[in-house]
């Protein structure tokens, strides 16, 4: 079993930053990928980015140029930066961890960008 627990969120103007960190805990293996989901009101959640434990990168193209994920894998820790944020990009925000042929979600956490 694996633990999701997020921070950050919150309110936040247009063109403003803000991060988000996931900690993950319990059976996890050194091979993982972790990311990071969303999902506006009425929509089907979808991906943001995600991170392996090799480091390699996928960013949905929402996220390109304005988001960076990143983690610590001693920690097993996931980060989200996000700039530049657009009031679209309000949502739910999830962290995801697959390992051992198993998924994970996270509770979510809220964003809402708006002046």
């Amino acid at each position: 079993q694996v633990q999701l627990v997020e921070s950050g969120g919150g309110l936040v103007q247009p063109g403003r930053s803000l991060g988000l960190s996931c900690a993950a805990s319990g059976s996890i293996f050194s091979l993982n990928t972790m990311g990071w989901f969303r999902q506006a009101p009425g929509n089907q959640r979808e991906l943001v980015a995600l991170i392996s434990s090799g480091g390699r990168i996928t960013y949905a193209d929402s996220a390109k140029g304005r988001f960076t994920i990143s983690r610590d894998n001693a920690t097993n820790t996931l980060y989200l930066q996000m700039n530049s944020l657009k009031p679209e990009d309000t949502a739910v925000y999830y962290c995801w961890i697959t390992t051992g042929g198993t998924a994970y979600w996270g509770q979510g956490t809220q964003i809402t960008v708006s002046s």
